[in-house]
C-alpha cells in the first residue's frame, strides 16, 4: 500500500472520530432550577442528569445543606435541607453545579422569613442547679395531681367562666387535701399585647407567675401549658396552618420559657392540651409543633436546658396515641420528656349530658354499682377491663421504655339532678370510678391529674368550693386520695 492510500485512510478515520465526538457533546441538566421554602426547617430535592463522568456542586450559604456534593453520570437525586429561619427577613442562596465542559448550572434557593420576631434575645448558659431529676425520677415524686380548670384558660379573663380569681389560700387548701402537683391550663393567644408580633402582655405573664408561685410555695410540682386558647393550634394540626402555627408556637414558648427560666425542676412545661389529630398526616404536623416547643424552650438556656417537658398524644386519646404516635420529637437533653393523655371513657358516663336515640347517658359504672331499677342508664361498655387495657397500652408503649405518662385530665360529671337511690348509687359509682382510675393509673406508672372545673351544680366536677375555700365533694376527694394511697 503506497503512502497516498495510507494518508487517505488516516484522514477518513480522523474525520470519522472527530465527527462522532462532535455528536457526543457534554451536557448537564438540572430540574428544577429554583426551590422555595417556608421559614420552617424542611427538605426538598432536585435531579441532576449528565453524560459527563463526574459532577460536583457547592453551596454558598451554611443554612442550606445537601446530601451529596459529587456524583457520576446518569440521573442523581439530591436532597436539599434548610435550617429554620428564625428571623423575619427572607433569605436566598445559590447551589452551583459543574460537570466537565458542560455549561455550569445554578439553582436558586429561597426561604421565607418567620412570621414573628425571635424572643430568644438573651439566652444564657445551661444551669443544672436544682434540675437533677430526669423524667422518670421526677415522675416518681408526683403522687396525685389536680387541675385549676376553667380559670387561667377561660375566655375573656380569669373569671370569664364563673370562677373567682385563684388565691394562695385556695392553693393551700388543695395541698392540704392530698395533692402535691397542679396542672395549670393557661391561655396566651388572647393575652397578646401585639398580634402582629405575638408579644404576650407583661401583666398576664406576671399574673400566671403569681399562681405558679402559690404552688411552688407549697412545694408542689406545676405543669404549665398552652391550653385550648381559642383553638389556634388544637383545631389546626394541618399542613395549611403548619408554618403559621409553628411561628406562633415558637414565639409564645420563647417568651414563656424565658420568663419562667429561673424555676427549678418543680416547674414543667407542656406543649399543648388536646390537639385534634385523626391520621398520620395530622400527626406529623403535631409532631412539628412539639418539636418547635422543645427547641424554643431549650434555646433559652439556663435551667430550661434540663427542664422536663410534656408533649400531648393525638387528641390526648389513648387509642390514637398508641396507633399514631410512632416516634417522639428529638431533644438535645436526653430523658427529660413525658407524654400526656386524657381519660373520659366512657364519655356516656363521664360527660354526656342528654340521651339520644343512639346513645344513652350512663349514671352507674363498674361492678356492684349497676342499678336494678334504672337499668337503661347502666354502663354497657368502658368499665374496669377497658381501664386496665388502656393503661397497659401506655405502660407498654412509653412507661416501660423510660418515658413517663401523665394522665392530664380525668373526671366524671356530677349528676346532682338525680334523686333518692338513683343519686346515691350514681355518686357511689362515680367515686368508685375515680378511685379505680387513680389506682390503675399509678399501678401502670401513669401520673393522675383530676380535672376540676370549679362548677358545683349539676354537670360540674368541682372538688372544692372556690368561693368559700372549702371542700365541696368529700366523697370524690376521698376516692381520689384512696386510689393514690394504695
Amino acid at each position: 500500500m503506497n503512502n497516498s492510500i495510507i494518508k487517505i485512510i488516516s484522514f477518513i478515520c480522523l474525520f470519522t472520530f472527530l465527527g462522532c465526538n462532535k455528536d457526543k457533546q457534554e451536557y448537564l441538566l438540572v430540574n428544577p432550577k429554583s426551590i422555595s421554602f417556608t421559614s420552617d426547617k424542611s427538605s426538598s430535592s432536585f435531579t441532576i442528569n449528565t453524560n459527563v463522568y463526574q459532577w460536583d456542586l457547592s453551596v454558598n450559604s451554611q443554612w442550606v445543606q445537601v446530601n451529596k456534593t459529587t456524583g457520576k453520570n446518569g440521573n442523581t437525586d439530591v436532597i436539599v435541607t434548610t435550617s429554620e429561619n428564625i428571623t423575619q427577613t427572607a433569605r436566598s442562596a445559590v447551589i452551583t453545579i459543574n460537570a466537565g465542559d458542560a455549561p455550569t448550572v445554578q439553582i436558586k434557593v429561597t426561604q421565607q422569613g418567620c412570621l414573628y420576631p425571635s424572643y430568644n434575645i438573651n439566652p444564657i448558659d445551661a444551669d443544672s442547679n436544682g434540675m437533677t431529676s430526669n423524667a422518670t425520677e421526677l415522675a416518681a415524686k408526683i403522687k396525685l395531681g389536680w387541675n385549676i380548670g376553667n380559670s387561667l384558660e377561660a375566655t375573656g379573663s380569669e373569671t370569664g367562666w364563673g370562677n373567682p380569681k385563684i388565691t394562695k389560700a385556695f392553693i393551700d387548701l388543695v395541698k392540704q387535701n392530698g395533692f402535691n402537683a397542679i396542672r395549670i391550663p393557661c391561655a396566651w393567644n388572647q393575652y397578646m399585647a401585639n398580634s402582629t408580633t405575638a408579644q404576650i402582655q407583661s401583666d398576664w405573664l406576671l399574673r400566671v407567675k403569681e399562681v405558679v408561685q402559690y404552688c411552688i410555695d407549697n412545694d408542689m410540682y406545676v405543669l404549665l401549658n398552652i391550653h385550648w386558647d381559642g383553638g389556634w393550634l388544637e383545631n389546626n394540626c394541618t399542613t395549611e396552618k403548619q408554618s403559621e402555627n409553628n411561628a406562633k408556637q415558637r414565639a409564645f414558648w420563647e417568651q414563656i420559657a424565658t420568663y419562667f427560666r429561673d424555676y427549678d425542676e418543680h416547674l414543667l412545661f407542656a406543649s399543648a392540651n388536646e390537639p385534634n389529630v385523626n391520621d398520620a398526616t395530622e400527626m406529623n404536623v403535631l409532631k412539628s409543633y412539639h418539636q418547635t416547643f422543645i427547641n424554643a424552650v431549650r434555646s433559652t438556656g439556663g435551667k430550661n436546658v434540663y427542664r422536663n417537658l410534656v408533649i400531648q398524644g393525638p387528641s390526648t386519646d389513648i387509642s390514637k396515641t398508641n396507633q399514631l404516635m410512632s416516634s417522639l420529637p428529638t431533644d438535645i437533653t436526653p430523658n427529660r420528656m413525658m407524654v400526656e393523655v386524657h381519660y373520659y371513657t366512657p364519655w356516656n358516663f363521664c360527660g354526656l349530658t342528654e340521651d339520644s336515640n343512639t346513645s344513652k347517658m350512663f349514671y352507674y359504672w363498674g361492678s356492684n354499682h349497676h342499678s336494678t331499677t334504672d337499668v337503661t342508664h347502666n354502663a354497657t361498655w368502658g368499665e374496669e377491663n377497658e381501664v386496665d387495657d388502656n393503661f397497659l397500652l401506655m405502660k407498654t408503649k412509653f412507661v416501660d421504655k423510660g418515658i413517663p405518662v401523665i394522665l392530664g385530665e380525668f373526671a366524671v360529671t356530677r349528676r346532682s339532678n338525680l334523686t333518692g337511690n338513683n343519686l346515691t348509687n350514681h355518686l357511689a359509682s362515680r367515686a368508685y370510678f375515680l378511685e379505680y382510675v387513680t389506682r390503675q393509673a399509678i399501678a401502670n406508672g401513669i401520673l393522675p391529674f383530676y380535672w376540676d372545673n370549679g362548677a358545683t351544680g349539676n354537670g360540674g366536677c368541682a372538688l372544692f368550693n372556690r368561693n368559700t375555700n372549702t371542700v365541696f365533694d368529700q366523697q370524690a376527694l376521698d376516692a381520689l386520695v384512696l386510689g393514690a394511697s394504695e
